[in-house]
Parts: structure tokens; C-alpha cells; sequence
């Protein structure tokens, strides 16, 4: 895997905070900075992705769909037990 070296700007406060994360982690704070990096892309591209295929529902179609469902009752298996605290 190639890796690529960008010089990276922050506030000092915000350096200070991110070591002392990546520390009580465990990891390095260019590690922790790859990390957050990678979760802040994979947020922006899972938002993107459901927009889109929102923007693809046919809202009708939904609720023709639901119309068409019935009123069965679930079947053995099929109801959700309530949590136990």
C-alpha cells in the first residue's frame, strides 16, 4: 500500500486534544488522523449514497406496496422480544 505525506495545519488546542485521545487509545496521532479522516468519508459517502437513492423512491409505489401487504399477523419468529435491562 502506497502512502502519500501531507503537512497538516492545526490548532494548537486541537492538536493537544487529538493526542491526548489518540494516547488514551493506544495509537499514534497519525494513525487517530487517518482514522477520523476515514470515518468522516465513509459519513459523507453513506449520506450521499442514501440521497441518492432516495431521490430514485417512488413514494406512490411505496404506498400502493403497503396497501397490498395485508393484515396477517406475524409469523412464529417473527415479533421482536422486548429488551431485557
Amino acid at each position: 500500500m502506497s502512502k502519500a505525506n501531507y503537512a497538516l495545519r492545526l490548532q494548537p488546542s486541537l492538536k493537544s486534544a487529538a493526542e491526548r485521545l489518540a494516547a488514551a487509545e493506544g495509537t499514534s496521532l497519525n494513525q487517530f488522523i487517518n482514522v477520523a479522516v476515514a470515518e468522516k468519508l465513509s459519513a459523507l459517502e453513506t449520506e450521499a449514497f442514501f440521497r441518492a437513492r432516495a431521490a430514485r423512491g417512488d413514494r406512490e409505489a411505496f404506498l400502493r406496496f403497503l396497501d397490498e401487504a395485508g393484515n396477517e399477523p406475524p409469523h412464529a419468529g417473527d415479533v421482536l422480544e422486548p429488551k431485557k435491562p
